[in-house]
């Protein structure tokens, strides 16, 4: 008799489910979806998912949610199917048999996605600021995996069924599940507008995670949801009434607010619960902006206004040009109100523009216009999509907005790692550590050997085989070879390479001054002090100017023997990066009265087209071109006057057109990570070579040198400009 009672409530509980998920859906969709209800539970039988919960009790949960969003038949059935890989061979030819191929392919997004799982629960370990960058990329990864934002709405479902579940159920699971909610899943549903859903996991996973604040709050609510909820009809019916009396067409609606957001409020402003006017809101959405103050004056004459609890963001708007009218009133009852009003205008801007409501409250920090760009047009396709008749036209629209720009591969620790479209093994070594990608000999991925150039897909975990010491491959740099994709890993393997290049410099500068040396029989010398008598600071300094001909062995014998050649390197960089392609300037200055003089120009002060120049003449190294305002050209024309030639740069036509000039560039800064990569990204685009790098930080300030070569001085004055408008840059000046 029980199991026979027990039978009938079953199969009535699943007939009234049968037609709550056909709501919305023609007859034809309806009788897909009933079939795939029937061959479901049939396969599922009692088995459990990882949770305990009964597999078919969760996939019913999840597809009630789906068409409580009124998501479209292939959605629900979806839901339905999620889970039959585990009991189906080949399930996704077999699910595209009976159910369509449009089901198959949300099944399988859905199941790429729950292999994220357990990724997602490794961030425990890590430290706070690890957690927040690390939550953020797996947010955007969820987005980026899927070519079907339907995939993306059926798993939030399904972490909103877990979660209602564990309600009545609590587990092992609960507390790492819920945190995973409120990191990954609750953020989302917030930024693409569920807001039915974002209310609901964040008030249960909240419910898990702080159970004795949560029922204090709740205690201090002293009415049930129900009756605040029948508040809110009440407030809105009155005030469309009101608003209608004056000829304003508005949209009014509201609802309470939820627990987890009246703690938020009152930690983030250390609120008491008194204090909180918004546990009850309403929005008033009108035309123009002289309606939104016609329904303020409204509100204000129908409820008693609280004092200090008015703002308006439309004469005064926000710093991201957030624009409404805030108020809070106290209502016949006492009870307190919150109402906003802004025009339809203001709230697509907050909405789905660069002040949408998540990234404030979620203090996401410094904006990506790309990734918001597609947010915005997501959120804008979830908005419209009961308009769609067309279920197609709605998924091809989606896939225009798909974040496909970037992929998001994952360590076999698990962690996520964002690289661009395109990346390799190669490219996710460097990506992790410079020396793990100048080690890198093999890789797997998904426990699969594949070749160094394969490029990579979201989702996939990759690992590096490398050896215990060693470098890169110079193939590494062919762009025909495909082993390189990201700017990062070709500038390590170019710096590397540089690296190896400065040391056999510096090994063939020392053999050099070691020479020089011997031969001036100064074999007791201090080569350090030699270098800082000769301008430089330090050895090596001074091994790489021998090595490259800027230093001769004149300027070294000088040197030796106490003296200073006066055309001598005053400072040489620390860091050369490289190669220069700039000659002498023989046939680019003309000494004014003398022919086929040998020409050279200072490196105190790099002088360039059009710098106003007068020469020097030196012993034995023929004429020096300064720059007149030169502070060192000054104090040789003071000691020898005689000295003293008249030159100019050569006339248009000439080989001076086409020479380059090395140029020193003074940028002053407040220090910090990536300040180096900016400007040299600027110096790159302007197709500037870079022939040196020095740069020195001390107490939160950089002063770094570029040495660069140009043609004219409007390519230095350009320069200026842009590194100029670099973040952190205080000053640029000529060197």
């Amino acid at each position: 008799m029980v199991a026979v009672t027990h039978s009938v409530s079953q199969s009535s509980s699943t007939l009234s489910a049968a037609q709550l998920l056909c709501e919305g859906v023609s007859a034809e969709d309806a009788r897909r979806v009933t079939d795939a209800l029937d061959w479901a539970q049939t396969l599922y039988g009692d088995r459990c998912l990882g949770t305990h919960e009964p597999i078919w009790q969760h996939a019913l949960g999840m597809s009630l949610i789906a068409a409580s969003l009124r998501l479209d038949a292939d959605s629900r059935i979806a839901a339905l199917c999620f889970a039959l890989g585990d009991v189906l061979v080949d399930p996704l030819d077999r699910i595209a048999e009976r159910c369509g191929e449009g089901v198959s392919r949300l099944v399988g997004g859905l199941q790429k996605l729950n292999g994220l799982r357990v990724v997602t629960r490794l961030t425990s370990s890590a430290s706070a600021p690890e957690i927040r960058a690390q939550t953020e990329v797996l947010r955007k990864m969820l987005l980026a995996m899927v070519e079907d934002i339907r995939v993306v709405l059926l798993r939030v479902a399904s972490r909103t069924q877990t979660l209602r579940y564990f309600t009545d159920h609590p587990g092992t699971l609960r507390e790492s599940i819920a945190r995973e909610s409120m990191d990954i899943y609750a953020p989302l549903a917030n930024r693409l507008g569920i807001w039915q859903l974002k209310w609901e996991l964040e008030d249960l996973s909240f419910r898990f995670l702080e159970p004795d604040t949560y029922k204090r709050i709740a205690k201090m609510l002293d009415e049930r949801r129900v009756e605040r909820e029948q508040f809110i009809i009440d407030a809105v019916a009155r005030l469309k009434q009101e608003v209608e009396e004056i000829g304003v067409k508005a949209e009014v609606y509201g609802r309470p607010k939820h627990i987890y957001s009246i703690y938020n409020k009152m930690r983030a402003k250390r609120l008491d619960f008194s204090q909180i006017y918004d546990v009850r809101a309403l929005r008033v959405l009108v035309r123009e902006v002289k309606d939104c103050y016609a329904v303020l004056g409204i509100v204000h004459q129908i409820w008693t206004p609280i004092p200090k609890e008015f703002d308006d963001y439309i004469s005064m708007p926000k710093g991201n040009n957030y624009q409404s009218l805030h108020t809070a009133v106290y209502a016949g009852d006492g009870r307190a109100v919150e109402v906003q009003i802004r025009t339809y205008d203001m709230h697509n801007h907050a909405e789905l523009g660069v002040a949408a409501h998540w990234r404030y409250k979620e203090g996401s920090g410094a904006s990506n216009s790309d990734y918001d760009q597609k947010i915005a047009l997501l959120r804008s396709l979830l908005s419209w999509r009961d308009e769609v008749t067309d279920a197609a036209d709605w998924v091809e629209q989606f896939k225009l907005a798909s974040l496909n720009d970037t992929i998001y591969v994952l360590t076999p620790q698990g962690r996520v790692i964002d690289l661009a479209r395109g990346a390799t093994p190669v490219d996710f070594a460097y990506r992790l550590h410079t020396d793990l990608g100048h080690r890198c000999r093999g890789a797997k991925v998904n426990g699969q050997l594949v070749t160094l150039n394969t490029p990579l897909h979201s989702g996939q975990t990759v690992e590096i085989m490398s050896a215990k010491e060693g470098g890169p491959s110079r193939d590494w740099l062919n762009p025909l070879q495909g082993y390189v994709q990201t700017t990062r890993a070709r500038q390590k393997i170019k710096q590397y390479f540089s690296a190896l290049e400065d040391e056999e410099l510096r090994l063939r500068g020392r053999a050099a001054v070691t020479k020089e040396i011997q031969r001036e029989a100064h074999g007791q010398v201090n080569i350090e002090d030699l270098a800082v008598r000769m301008g430089f600071k330090t050895a090596d300094a001074l091994f790489l100017a021998v090595a490259r001909g800027e230093v001769g062995p004149r300027a070294i014998q000088v040197a030796l023997r106490g003296g200073v050649d006066e055309d001598a390197v005053r400072e040489a960089p620390e860091v050369v990066i490289g190669q220069s392609h700039s000659g002498d300037a023989g046939d680019t200055v003309l000494i004014v009265g003398v022919g086929k003089l040998m020409t050279s120009l200072a490196r105190c002060c790099k002088p360039a087209p059009p710098d106003a120049i007068q020469g020097y003449v030196t012993r034995g190294r023929g004429v020096s071109i300064h720059r007149i305002e030169c502070p060192d050209f000054q104090a040789l024309l003071r000691e020898h006057p005689e000295r003293l030639i008249a030159a100019q740069w050569g006339e248009s036509g000439s080989p001076a057109e086409k020479a380059v000039f090395p140029v020193d560039l003074v940028v002053h800064a407040m220090d910090r990570q990536g300040l180096l990569r900016d400007i040299s990204e600027v110096l790159s685009r302007e197709k500037l070579n870079v022939i040196a790098v020095n740069t020195l930080s001390r107490k939160g300030s950089a002063r770094m040198r570029f040495t660069i070569e140009v043609q004219n001085v409007v390519q230095i004055q350009r320069a200026f400009s842009l590194i100029g408008e670099i973040k952190d840059v205080t000053d640029v000046e000529r060197g």
